[in-house]
């Protein structure tokens, strides 16, 4: 799914025109960018969080020549999936249930 399907789906589900729908989702990302580019943390629960990262300098190979090639320290943005969308992405593993504890004898 793309950006303009996303945008015609919130405008569906949310009864709101496209364009109305188009500036929500504009201003959710903007807001997330926003707050990831200050170092803060989106969390939005069921769903996941948004975080920055930081990766140190390292030394890397190019694939061409084999050769070391150095690579700066950056930031990055992961994306921790919260246990309502792991479970919808892996509905099996959420049906199990959980193992019960195995009942110890009572000592007399």
């Amino acid at each position: 799914m793309r950006k303009p399907e996303l945008a015609a789906a919130i405008a569906e589900k949310a009864d709101l025109t496209k364009e109305q729908a188009n500036r929500v989702l504009n201003a959710v990302l903007e807001e997330i960018t926003s707050a990831l580019n200050k170092k803060d943390t989106v969390t939005l629960v069921g769903f996941g969080t948004f975080l920055q990262r930081h990766r140190g300098a390292r030394t890397g190979k190019n694939p061409q020549t084999g050769e070391p090639v150095k690579i700066k320290a950056s930031n990055t943005v992961a994306f921790k999936p919260g246990k309502f969308l792991k479970d919808s992405v892996n509905p099996e593993s959420a049906a199990k249930p959980a193992a019960k504890p195995k009942a110890t004898p009572k000592k007399k």
